[in-house]
């Protein structure tokens, strides 16, 4: 989302490397450039001009320490600054209070309210959770139809809402229809309209009143820009916000709403659609989305992504295999999969510090199609031969390559990575247990 403002911000820092100090020529030609990066992401006019005085202020006049450069102390400040101005520190969804607790999701038609609903079910789900879902928008059917498909998809159940209904009742109803299905947490997914409009607020006002949620969150299209802090602003005086989950962040824009929305309305953003899938939703942290901005990774998200995707009772085993050099095929194809369930590759590149300074993630990462025919080569051996490569001679090449649908010279080519890399961890096991870091591995 931010790649056109990160790299404009990378080379306006680029520039201040050739300075020796801080000077208010320096920091107000690198704050020109900063202000435009940010009026070119279509972040508010008001917000920018705040923000690149805020800095300034601090700037100026600033100490350079000796082990720092003036593109560091500015580096450094404006990660702070645009970590305040996105609200300083995360602000998570409110899970205590007498169940069940009651999520109402609001937003204009088209901006993914029924999916993000999907998703943020599913994520609930995952932390133990018993969410029920509640298709209440009566003037588009096919919501409550492809509400009911995604819920089955999770497994998460969808209360039955008759679209001849009064929206009101169908929630009130809901509320009852839960507690039989023993649910702790509702989320009503409530009608859009092309436009904020009156009968929606009127609609929507009803609800909220009459089941009093603890959490009434817009869900804004980050790719409408400067659109979706107006929209939060309307919404908000209206219905008075908890919070904002900005859905198709991974699509081409420009990121002035993620820098925006809080400062113009005080709404804080809680979660992040960062892709179609269901399980695409992220938690908003303002400091490592700052970090992401700036160039500088964000790998605690990276982290908190692999403690979520892998099983540690795998992860053990697999440093059991490692030590012993005993790490096979069906080793290398539980990892392939593990890293799938982190997201697209490129994604988790775009997490690690520097990823900016590649011109292009996708030209770097390997090709979502190459690990599909990697898995399929695999899952065309036997198991004997997944386990012993050795027992792979021209013939069962032939036989693999014909069931998985590719040649002998991919097998080929496939068996020749898999030596390499072996042979490359066994030669990093031996160089750790030579430095004493043998011993953090499980030996057992």
């Amino acid at each position: 989302m931010f790649d056109h403002l990160s790299d404009r911000l990378a080379e306006t820092f680029k520039r201040l490397k050739g300075h020796g100090k801080l000077s208010e020529k320096n920091i107000a030609d690198a704050l020109r450039e900063v202000r435009l990066a940010l009026l070119e992401a279509d972040v508010h006019y008001k917000v920018a001009k705040d923000f690149i005085e805020q800095v300034r202020q601090r700037a100026v006049g600033q100490e350079v320490a000796g082990s720092l450069t003036p593109a560091q102390v500015v580096v450094k400040i404006v990660h702070e600054e645009m970590t305040a101005l996105m609200g300083g520190e995360a602000e998570p969804l409110t899970l205590t209070g007498r169940p069940p607790l009651i999520y109402m999701m609001v937003g204009l038609q088209g901006s993914g309210k029924t999916t993000t609903s999907a998703k943020l079910a599913l994520a609930l789900k995952k932390k133990g959770r018993h969410p029920f879902l509640v298709p209440a928008d009566v003037q588009r059917p096919a919501a409550i139809e492809q509400l009911k498909r995604l819920g089955a998809q999770i497994q998460v159940p969808v209360n039955d809402s008759d679209p001849g209904k009064n929206p009101v009742d169908i929630c009130v109803q809901a509320l009852a229809n839960a507690a039989r299905a023993g649910a702790d947490l509702l989320i009503l997914d409530t009608a859009g309209r092309l436009h904020v409009d009156e009968p929606l607020m009127a609609e929507l006002a009803a609800i909220r009143e009459r089941l009093r949620p603890q959490e009434v969150l817009l869900v804004a299209d980050a790719m409408t820009g400067q659109d979706a802090v107006n929209v939060a602003k309307a919404f908000h005086e209206r219905l008075s916000l908890s919070g904002v989950i900005l859905s198709k962040v991974e699509g081409d824009a420009r990121g002035g709403a993620a820098l925006s929305i809080r400062a113009v309305t005080g709404v804080p953003i809680k979660h992040l659609g960062v892709g179609e899938k269901l399980d695409a939703l992220e938690a908003f942290h303002p400091g490592r989305m700052a970090g992401r901005i700036l160039g500088m990774g964000d790998v605690l998200s990276l982290v908190e992504k692999a403690q979520e995707a892998y099983d540690q009772d795998k992860a053990k085993e697999l440093a059991k295999k490692l030590v012993k050099n005993s790490f096979t095929l069906e080793d290398f194809k539980d990892q392939l999969q593990q890293i799938k369930k982190m997201g697209s590759l490129e994604s988790i590149l775009s997490m690690l510090p520097g990823a900016g300074k590649l011109k292009k993630l996708k030209d770097f990462q390997p090709e979502e199609k190459e690990i599909k025919r990697t898995e399929a080569i695999i899952n065309s051996m036997t198991v004997a031969e997944r386990r012993d490569v050795n027992l792979i001679n021209a013939s069962r090449r032939k036989r693999i390559a014909a069931g998985s649908g590719t040649t002998v010279a991919d097998v080929n080519r496939l068996l020749k990575n898999f030596a390499d890399a072996r042979k490359m961890m066994k030669n990093m096991t031996r160089m750790g247990a030579r430095k004493g870091l043998g011993r953090l591995l499980p030996m057992r």
